[in-house]
């Protein structure tokens, strides 16, 4: 039975669980951890050695972020505002509970991940909210865009903890994957137990 629809998922159906995903998590083979930790190792030492702050992955959580402002704006300026950043943790997150409720390990690992290492890209945004030295992008009207942080942290009347509030997001997102690529290796190593 999927525990969610009280029914039997359909062949086909990308939002029901499949019946044999209901008891265990999904086998990681040997090879396949090796992989994950060879790509996992690769990303986190690119994002170690970056002095930009932008790393490689970070052009697809441009587009999300951008996407998040137009998407949440029908609902309010203010949720507008917020939406760039919302929709770049939504779309990690939702896949996660996708993977997760699937119990496609590789796969909410990786969601998790990336999940996570979005909180090192608004990391960055968030510590340049005063200095505004990061080129902006922006959909639609330029002359109506600006700096989310800049924005968010002044209405809050939090601008001078910029940077302090974007080194606690950025370690809570090294953390998160590391705890991510943690959690990978347990589940290849428990099995289904």
């Amino acid at each position: 039975m999927n525990p969610i629809q009280g029914q039997r998922s359909e062949p086909g159906d990308i939002f029901s669980i499949p019946a044999e995903a209901e008891l265990s998590w999904q086998r990681v083979s040997k090879l396949e951890l090796i992989f994950w930790l060879v790509f996992y190792g690769l990303f986190l030492l690119h994002a170690l050695t970056n002095k930009t702050g932008f790393l490689i992955i970070d052009n697809v959580n441009l587009i999300v972020h951008e996407s998040g402002h137009l998407l949440f704006g029908w609902f309010g300026s203010t949720l507008g505002l917020w939406g760039g950043t919302l929709m770049e943790l939504l779309v990690p997150l939702l896949l996660v509970l996708y993977f997760g409720l699937t119990r496609q390990t590789s796969g909410a690992a990786f969601a998790a991940f990336f999940l996570f290492e979005n909180l090192l890209y608004i990391s960055v945004y968030m510590a340049d909210a005063r200095a505004q030295d990061l080129p902006l992008v922006t959909v639609g009207d330029p002359e109506a865009g600006g700096h989310d942080w800049f924005q968010i942290f002044s209405s809050l009347g939090l601008l001078q903890h910029d940077t302090a509030i974007a080194g606690a997001v950025k370690f809570v997102g090294w953390v998160g994957m590391l705890a991510s690529i943690a959690w990978l290796v347990h589940r290849a190593r428990t099995g289904d137990e």
